[in-house]
């Protein structure tokens, strides 16, 4: 296993409250938890030292899921390659409505996709997709009971 990385996560929006302590309590428990699954040979997670995770508002992340991915409208979560994560906290806050569950668990999900991605895993088709959603609802729920918090059934999706 690689030296221990950092895992930083930052607020950057002032629309969706959100418990910043308890998402930076699971940020590195999440991190382990994928490092944990084994790191893919290649995988930007066999060389990052460090990984900042930003909650933006839907306005910032629309505007970068335009700039790097030449796509319009907000989205869930980007991952790049050098170790950032950038998540929608307006699109995390409707997701978590829908689905009965606190807008932290949604982040929670999030910083997880985020973290597969860095360790090589695919979701733009299946069978690669279907085996990323499995493993990152699988993680989600070790470190939410890990957490010692209520894990509901909503997530799997």
């Amino acid at each position: 296993m690689a030296a221990p990385r950092a895992i930083h996560l930052y607020n950057r929006q002032r629309t969706v409250r959100i418990d910043l302590p308890w998402l930076r309590r699971f940020a590195p428990l999440a991190l382990a938890a994928c490092e944990a699954e084994g790191i893919a040979p290649g995988a930007p997670l066999e060389w990052l030292h460090e990984i900042e995770i930003s909650i933006l508002s839907d306005r910032a992340i629309a505007g970068v899921h335009r700039r790097f991915m030449n796509l319009p409208g907000a989205t869930d979560v980007i991952t790049f390659e050098h170790g950032e994560i950038v998540i929608g906290a307006a699109t995390a806050s409707r997701y978590a409505r829908e689905y009965g569950q606190p807008v932290e668990h949604e982040l929670a999900l999030y910083i997880i996709h985020g973290l597969l991605h860095l360790n090589g895993h695919d979701d733009r088709a299946d069978p690669a997709a279907s085996r990323m959603m499995q493993t990152q609802t699988a993680l989600l729920r070790r470190v939410l009971q890990t957490l010692d918090v209520g894990y509901r059934e909503a997530t799997g999706r």
